[in-house]
């Protein structure tokens, strides 16, 4: 392993990323973190340097984020520091992490076997002790059975204590405590009693206390890093889809297959059939389909043409493209979703925030609660043996585990789910907002509709009429032409279109003129007329064909869910409104469609911020569904923000989470995985409260033995990181909160045309 004094400032710099103002990044992977006092040790002890403005460590991924004034520190002094502070680190590589941890867990799993396998032979021995003591076994063969347990105990503890052992050690060099010391002088005291009392020929030896101990824990701790490494490996399945290398264009005549990190936005790619593209660009030539799951959350394949952007990871299915370069090496759109995946998981809630000081001040209490119970026990006239096995129990059964355990497992459960979702987390307490909300506000114009226009009149077209339009719109560059176009999933242009600036686009076919455009340059102004009464909001286009005529009428069209998710919304009791800059026309047709009986159209920006702030003042906590781009100052006004962002918006996104797709279900299921985790957050946390409170003076009063106590501390982890799985469940969701304050305003259920009035 290379340690920081052996990589110079120069090794490191490649490592480092440069941030806006003139701040430096560096990602490092550190060795043997394990609790939540290792995470507080660690960002204390980066944040004494000077320049350091932020330190996080992710407990998922053992990896610590460190940000600096650029060229105030040396990179390597950040890795002296933490060796200074007991952990090894090195630059982060997510192959060579996730081989280390596949590495760690194959030892847990050996220490695993061989505390399994003593745990299994002790107890054989202990429970012919038991019941010999009942029916008056000889003390030489009680002697023996004790003796044959220490055979089997020490080498046993010896080796699948290390875990513990290690960490403790290191703490204890460093001069301070985490969750592993009191741990490991549990054991110890209890395997060197055990000794002692062997020798004394004593009735009683704990060795099988020592070993289930360990064994417990060691399921445990095996359990977590496995559960973790599933969690991360989310994200490892979206670093699966970079491509390593891209075919560039060095002339318009040859080509060179280059890594990706050599390609800069300006060049030209070629993408065959079948290849994953390896940048974000816009299609230059070619036209093809493309797997674009990642961008879109639909599994059918999205057609791409010249103008068309195109994303890294996604899969080009049919034809062969020639892409402009935006983006390479960095910056893509799978960058950023790997950044706020990543954000998700290491982002420190209240909740977090409160478990992680509780863990960190537990350590020392659970030691003075075990000196002053072995020197009440003497002090009230008990033997040093039986005193000190008092303490021993103590320690074992108020390990901090379950407390330090109880809230991160949630949260990063939880963060996976909502991943699966299309849903990133942007704010790192996003997810107790989103549980405390009880009035969803939805703007309407590319939330509640499609970002992009499509025919309303469809039905009513004739599909051949459909495709030959769409044939003919790819002649024109006009924005409704294109939209025209990708609705009628026109791939293959009509020859000879000649486009007319102003009026539209023609084109003979079989000897007969065909157009596309304004209705007078076809010749439809009757139809276009008609249309126009029964679509008030749809920019028309005309189409002929010789003597026939056809209008097309687009616009905006409904998400395909939004009338199910608003409903299933506003039926688990959270109010619903709609407020829009839209007209009162198109408004009053969409909320009609949707449901909202409370909606207010041509609203500027801070009159939507002065009605968020008048639902807030009546006691509401609102969340805001909208634009991230156009909505902001909204979504900055409500308690907390959702998004649904295209894949070109999403670096820009202001909302506290965002979400990918054509659909709206992602709303919905932000609100039933958060309230569905905080609800196991706080009972995470009463579980270890209560089970401390339980637990610590029934051990001080010397009520259990210390092998009860090792299987109520364990059994006592394992509850907690079992009832965090269920965060990734979350189908039906908890209601709102039912604590609302009486004067919070009802959901108004007047007629919308006199809602608009109101506004």
């Amino acid at each position: 392993m290379t340690t920081g004094r052996d990589l110079s400032a120069r090794d490191l710099s490649v490592f480092v990323t440069r941030l806006d103002g003139g701040v430096a990044r560096m990602d490092l992977a550190v060795e043997g973190i394990t609790c939540a006092a290792c995470m507080i040790e660690i960002e204390g002890g980066l944040s004494t340097l000077p320049a350091v403005t932020r330190a996080r460590v992710n407990l998922t991924n053992r990896r610590v984020v460190v940000e600096w004034k650029d060229g105030e520190v040396d990179p390597a002094r950040l890795i002296d520091r933490l060796s200074e502070l007991g952990y090894r680190a090195h630059p982060f590589d997510p192959a060579q992490a996730e081989a280390e941890e596949a590495r760690e867990a194959r030892w847990l799993l050996t220490c695993l076997a061989v505390a399994g396998f003593a745990a299994m032979n002790i107890m054989l021995l202990s429970v012919s002790v038991w019941s010999g003591n009942v029916s008056d076994i000889t003390p030489e063969t009680r002697d023996f059975f004790h003796w044959l347990s220490a055979l089997i105990a020490i080498p046993a503890v010896a080796y699948a204590g290390q875990p513990f052992f290690r960490s403790a050690m290191r703490a204890l060099l460093h001069g301070s405590l985490n969750m592993d010391v009191p741990i490991t002088l549990g054991v110890l005291l209890a395997v060197g009693m055990s000794v002692v009392e062997t020798m004394n020929h004593a009735e009683h030896a704990y060795f099988d206390s020592a070993v289930m101990l360990l064994f417990f824990l060691l399921t445990g701790r095996f359990l977590d890093i496995n559960m973790r490494r599933r969690t991360r490996a989310v994200a490892g399945n979206l670093a699966a889809l970079k491509a390593e290398t891209a075919v560039k264009f060095i002339t318009p005549a040859e080509i060179s297959e280059v890594p990706v990190a050599a390609i800069r936005p300006g060049d030209l790619v070629l993408v065959r059939p079948g290849e994953r593209i390896a940048v974000d660009g816009v299609v230059e030539e070619g036209r093809s389909e493309v797997d674009a799951a990642l961008v879109t959350g639909e599994s059918a394949h999205a057609e791409v043409e010249p103008g068309t952007p195109v994303y890294a990871g996604t899969v080009n299915i049919s034809g062969t493209l020639r892409v402009r370069v935006a983006a390479a090496a960095s910056g893509t759109l799978l960058d950023e979703v790997m950044r706020l995946l990543d954000h998700a998981v290491q982002a420190r809630s209240h909740y977090v925030r409160l478990a992680d000081r509780a863990a960190r001040l537990y350590a020392p209490m659970v030691h003075l609660t075990a000196l002053l119970t072995f020197a009440g026990w003497m002090l009230v006239g008990a033997t040093w043996q039986t005193a000190l096995v008092v303490a021993i129990t103590v320690l074992i059964i108020t390990c901090p585990c379950a407390l330090a355990l109880a809230v991160p497992t949630v949260q990063v459960v939880a963060s996976g789910a909502l991943f699966r979702r299309q849903v990133l987390l942007n704010a790192g307490d996003a997810i107790e907002r989103f549980a405390a909300v009880d009035t969803v506000v939805f703007d309407k114009t590319g939330t509640l509709t499609a970002p992009e226009p499509a025919v309303a009149n469809r039905d009513a077209i004739p599909p051949d009429v459909l495709e030959l339009a769409g044939r003919l719109a790819l002649g024109s560059r006009h924005p409704m032409a294109a939209a025209l176009a990708r609705a009628a999933g026109a791939r293959q242009p009509l020859a000879g279109a000649r486009e007319e600036p102003g009026q539209g686009v023609a084109a003979t076919l079989d000897g007969v003129e065909i157009r596309l455009g304004r209705p007078s340059f076809c010749g439809a102004e009757a139809e276009a007329a008609a249309l126009a009464e029964a679509e008030p909001d749809a920019s028309l286009i005309a189409f002929a064909r010789g003597e026939a005529r056809c209008v097309f009428a687009l616009r905006q069209m409904l998400r395909p869910d939004a009338a199910a998710v608003v409903a299933e919304i506003a039926a688990r009791g959270y109010a619903i409104e709609m407020l829009t800059g839209d007209r009162e026309a198109p408004a009053a047709q969409v909320a009609e469609a949707l449901g909202f009986a409370n909606w207010r159209a041509g609203l500027t920006p801070a009159e939507k911020i002065a009605r968020i702030a008048e639902l807030k003042a009546a006691g509401r906590t609102v969340m805001m569904v909208g634009d991230g781009l156009n909505d902001a100052p909204a979504l900055a006004a409500a308690d907390v923000s959702l998004s649904p962002v295209t894949a070109v918006h999403l670096a820009q996104a202001a909302a506290d989470a965002v979400f990918l797709g054509d659909r709206l279900a992602p709303v919905a299921a932000t609100l039933a995985i958060c309230g569905n985790a905080r609800q196991l957050m706080r009972q995470n946390l009463m579980l270890a409260v209560v089970y401390n409170a339980i637990a610590v003076p029934v051990a001080v009063a010397g009520m259990v033995t210390p092998l009860i106590a090792a299987l109520a501390m364990s059994g006592s982890s394992l509850l907690v990181t079992v009832n965090a799985l269920r965060a990734g469940v979350g189908a039906d969701g908890p209601r709102p909160a039912d604590d609302q304050p009486a004067d919070a305003p009802p959901v108004n259920r007047q007629p919308a045309r006199e809602q608009v009035a109101e506004s």
